[in-house]
């Protein structure tokens, strides 16, 4: 499984590091209550796609570009 990091998150939205801690806690929060084991500071990268609407190869070349 692949997973984006605060850095990942932050670069990807635009945001703070602070705010995209908040944002991973958030997901990793409704990853728990579906029963699932969450990794601290870190989201599955299909999850936050999910969440936030983004194409693969779109969140692929957007990683690249930074």
């Amino acid at each position: 499984m692949s997973y984006l990091t605060v850095t990942d998150v932050r670069r990807i939205l635009g945001i703070s590091a602070s705010k995209a801690y908040v944002i991973i806690r958030q997901l990793n929060n409704e990853l728990k209550e579906k029963g699932y084991i969450v990794v601290a500071g870190k989201v599955p990268k299909k999850y936050f796609m999910e969440k936030y609407y983004c194409d693969v190869d779109e969140l692929k070349e957007e990683l690249k570009a930074m």
